[in-house]
């Protein structure tokens, strides 16, 4: 526990990081918020699968390309107006939703709600990482990072289904959007830890991808992100046709609580492992224990599936974003972390939409056959090119110093 104080007490992190906490709790409530909406309007889990979908797929799309434009020209300039189109976007969704406008409609909407979430968990990782790149501390970091992130799915679910069940999906969305515009304008304004804009040598969005390395790296997080989108849509659906609707938001929060705890354990012990076999191990057997989710058939065995799942997924996510900091130069830096980020949408939308679909064809019993399928190829890529992972000497570029930071 000495290693985690130690990063918190970095000067000026908690600076940060407070406001960060309130931007993120929205961002983890988007996937499933747009999910209960559009089911609310339509009453189809497909057409809410499509429309969860589009909203990952649209930010896995553009997230890097923000984060490219947060590395060129600085955080604070990118967010203010990301936030002002999110902002126009979900409020127009739940406009549209309440409405009960053609489900095409809802799903372009729901798509420009995804493509313009402010992208603060990168940047934050971003922050971590110029202030303590090559120290060991940046490990922590990252742990700390991703047991935020878990805390935040542990948090949202609970809140979004409390709010929806006693209000509407509406309202349940409407706090969201509040919550993030705080959040993200506070966060803008806060210069501690802040990387200073540099050039970006990579010619374009792919030129990150084929950096040695990032493609498998973003290829295991596509197959994580499909652990939480299959999980969304089928414990809703399972929990529904049981008759417990109310039990889906503290499951889904099990999962995620289960994944604080594994980070924790994980952030804790000074591995003599590499990352790369760790990352390799980690994946298998989250691919083992998210297919006892596909037997899961009542409420109890749903906890104790989604723990066993949770309890791994955190500690593969902090090994893969410190594999890619070792692996990527610094002005790409931000780039590459909504490259992961978005692999995880990417991976969310496949195992939503897919999940969907089944459940609309053949019930929730099978709306979690796509996790252990692709974290095992994610495992097996990992083995592969394990040679790509390992980290190399930064490249030396002509980006200008960081300047001094405050506190």
């Amino acid at each position: 526990m000495k290693s985690y104080l130690n990063v918190l007490a970095t000067p000026g992190a908690w600076r940060f990081l407070l406001p960060a906490l309130v931007a993120r709790l929205p961002f983890a409530m988007l996937q499933l918020g747009i999910l209960l909406l559009v089911e609310w309007a339509t009453g189809s889990y497909g057409a809410a699968g499509v429309a969860s979908a589009a909203a990952a797929v649209s930010q896995a799309i553009v997230g890097p390309r923000t984060g490219r434009l947060a590395d060129r020209h600085g955080q604070a300039r990118l967010l203010v107006p990301q936030l002002v189109l999110h902002g126009l976007a979900l409020g127009a969704l739940l406009a549209l939703a309440t409405a009960q406008a053609p489900t095409p409609l809802l799903v372009v909407t729901a798509a420009l709600a995804g493509a313009s979430v402010p992208q603060v968990g990168a940047m934050v990782r971003a922050r971590w990482a110029h202030r303590l790149g090559g120290t060991a501390r940046l490990n922590t970091a990252f742990a700390v990072e991703s047991i935020t992130d878990e805390l935040m799915f542990t948090l949202a679910p609970v809140l979004l289904v409390l709010l929806s069940t006693g209000y509407s999906p509406v309202v349940a969305l409407l706090v969201a959007l509040v919550l993030v515009v705080v959040g993200t304008a506070v966060f803008a304004g806060v210069r501690t830890g802040r990387p200073e804009p540099m050039p970006v040598r990579a010619g374009s969005a792919g030129g990150v991808l084929r950096l040695p390395g990032v493609t498998p790296l973003a290829t295991a997080f596509l197959a994580m992100g499909s652990v939480f989108g299959s999980l969304q849509v089928g414990v809703t659906s399972l929990t529904a046709g049981l008759g417990a609707p109310a039990s889906a938001g503290a499951i889904y929060g099990t999962f995620s609580g289960a994944s604080v705890l594994g980070g924790l354990l994980y952030g804790a012990i000074r591995w003599r492992v590499s990352a790369t076999a760790r990352l390799a191990a980690g994946l298998a057997l989250l691919a083992a224990a998210t297919s006892t989710l596909t037997v899961a058939g009542t409420i109890p065995l749903l906890y104790g599936t989604a723990a066993l799942a949770g309890l791994i997924i955190a500690p593969v996510v902090i090994t893969g974003y410190t594999i890619i900091d070792g692996l990527v130069p610094d002005e790409v830096r931000t780039e590459s972390f909504t490259w992961l980020g978005g692999a995880i949408g990417l991976g969310i939308a496949t195992g939503a939409s897919v999940a969907g679909q089944l459940v609309d064809r053949f019930g929730p019993s099978l709306a979690f056959v796509v996790p252990p399928l692709l974290t095992g190829l994610a495992a097996l890529l990992v083995l592969a090119r394990r040679r790509s992972l390992r980290a190399a000497p930064r490249a030396v570029t002509n980006a200008p110093e960081p300047a001094p930071l405050p506190g």
